[in-house]
């Protein structure tokens, strides 16, 4: 019994260290999982697999996209990217109940806010020197941070990485803004926070899958007037800002030099498709495509991924690799969505989780129209964290009726 209890204190503590690496740290993210994997056998937690046979099934089609590939070896290599959607079992294995989930996504959104208050003094202190460069004679977690700074990035290594953390954290945590309870102040105001260091990444494909998130949480809650009126009233406030309302008014530029790069790889994307539409050209091969298949127009020569995650998979797994890594998606959408049937009308906060995972993915999948973002781990360990959560309201519910 004192072994359970001292595994039990051990799983809380890697739950919390997993919230800190989620929202600065890959390393301490890949670290706490790992460890929290092993606990979870140990104490016997690690034993539903919601959505495994699409999981199985895309990660085996991944490995066979590899084996038929131009270069087997290297491209099986590539494959080890699949391992961290094991995150969505472990996460489900590690909260107790609907009411650690709530705390868990409640202490991932005040963390970022910390990442996210740092991130604005990043950009409100930038120099033109450090815009696009990292200066030299700091220590490097220092310049790290202090370099390439035009941008927020928080602790991550490019912008994209911590608009795509943000986005989805932000769509994960709207429903139990809008629904209100005891601690709305502190939520809602560690909410904005967020909001305004994702305006300041200026990543217009992570504010479009907010927008998406937005409009799942609008059909799934009640108070619609409440958030109508505070996103309308955070986007006047962000457009304030000079360098997001330069930024959003290239969305209708039909000169964007970023958008004509996104249309270069998209032309050589469905190209390689055509050529090789079973089973692509193999994981973590478009570093070896692309040069090939580049159009004359494209700026960009070299590139590992074509800023879209449905092309992406399809030109390294095929169409029935893309076929596959659906069926994960619309899975868990289905299987949410009767869960969410079965949450009684008077559950607020549980509606709200799950309501919730749906915006949050849905954030994702849209973000993914213009970045691969299924390839950034550190987004990719959000959106699974934020996938695991219906999963464990569903086991709360089947235990009230057992």
């Amino acid at each position: 019994m004192t072994q359970r209890r001292v595994a039990l204190r051990v799983r809380d503590g890697l739950v919390v260290a997993l919230v800190l690496g989620l929202a600065a740290s890959i390393s301490l993210s890949e670290a706490s999982l790992v460890a929290l994997a092993v606990c979870l056998v140990w104490i016997g937690h690690l034993r539903s697999w919601p959505l495994l046979g699409p999981i199985a099934a895309f990660a085996a089609w991944s490995v066979i996209a590899a084996l038929v590939s131009a270069a087997p070896s290297e491209s099986l290599s590539s494959t080890k990217s699949l391992l961290p959607l094991a995150t969505l079992w472990i996460v489900v294995g590690a909260l107790d109940d609907s009411v650690t989930a709530q705390r868990f996504l409640a202490r991932l959104l005040s963390a970022l806010a910390v990442v996210s208050v740092l991130s604005i003094a990043q950009v409100a202190t930038c120099t033109p020197d450090r815009y696009v460069a990292t200066p030299p004679g700091w220590p490097h977690v220092v310049s790290s941070f202090i370099g390439k700074c035009r941008r927020a990035h928080g602790f991550f290594s490019i912008y994209m990485t911590l608009a795509g953390v943000l986005a989805t954290t932000l769509a994960a945590m709207l429903p139990q803004v809008v629904a209100g309870g005891a601690r709305v102040a502190t939520v809602g105001a560690a909410w904005l926070v967020n909001a305004v260091a994702l305006a300041l990444t200026l990543v217009r494909g992570a504010w479009l899958g907010l927008a998406a998130g937005v409009v799942v949480t609008l059909s799934g809650v009640g108070r619609r007037f409440f958030l109508i009126v505070l996103i309308v009233a955070v986007t006047i406030a962000m457009l304030a800002i000079p360098s997001v309302r330069e930024r959003a008014a290239t969305m209708a530029h039909a000169g964007d030099p970023t958008a004509g790069e996104r249309l270069a790889m998209l032309h050589a994307g469905l190209q390689l498709v055509r050529e090789h539409p079973v089973a692509g050209i193999g994981p973590g091969q478009v570093k070896r495509a692309y040069p090939i298949y580049a159009p004359p127009e494209a700026l960009r020569r070299h590139t590992s991924h074509l800023h879209n995650t449905p092309l992406q998979i399809a030109v390294e797994r095929g169409l029935v690799g893309l076929a596959l890594w659906l069926w994960i998606f619309v899975a868990f959408f289905v299987r949410t969505g009767r869960i969410l049937r079965r949450v009684p009308a008077t559950a607020t906060a549980d509606r709200a989780l799950v309501v919730g995972a749906l915006a949050a993915v849905a954030t994702f999948l849209v973000s993914g129209l213009f970045e691969y973002n299924f390839g950034d781990t550190e987004v990719l360990l959000v959106t699974l964290v934020a996938m695991a959560l219906p999963f464990v309201v569903e086991r709360g519910l089947e235990g009230r009726t057992a």
